[in-house]
């Protein structure tokens, strides 16, 4: 049983930063792909970041260059350091890992920032 839990959410000023973390119950090694997706009020639910099992990293046009993705395979943690957070980067985050064709899900973590 995978169990994805997200931490690290909270509210922020605009131009402030933030770390969410995901922390797998299992280890991450194995996985092909994970990252983070965002849905806010009203929106669907958008990819913001993955990296590969590679560690080959993609994101969002939005947030390039303010947002890094990382992963701690020592630790099952899956990283998203957030900086110079806008106002429209308001919305709940998921955590998602994706392992044999099935995919994971965090329960989210609610990033609100003020401007």
């Amino acid at each position: 049983q995978v169990q994805l839990v997200e931490s690290g959410g909270g509210l922020v000023q605009a131009g402030g930063s933030l770390r969410l973390s995901c922390a797998a119950s299992v280890s991450i090694f194995s996985f092909y792909a994970m990252g983070w997706y965002r849905q806010a009020p009203g929106k669907e639910r958008e990819l913001v970041a993955r990296i590969s099992s590679a560690g080959i990293t993609m994101y969002t046009d939005s947030v390039k260059g303010r947002f890094t993705i990382s992963r701690d395979n020592a630790k099952n943690t899956l990283y998203l350091q957030m900086n110079s957070l806008k106002p429209e980067d308001t919305a709940m985050y998921y955590c998602w890992m994706l392992r044999d064709a099935f995919n994971y899900w965090g329960q989210g973590t609610q990033v609100t920032v003020s401007s």
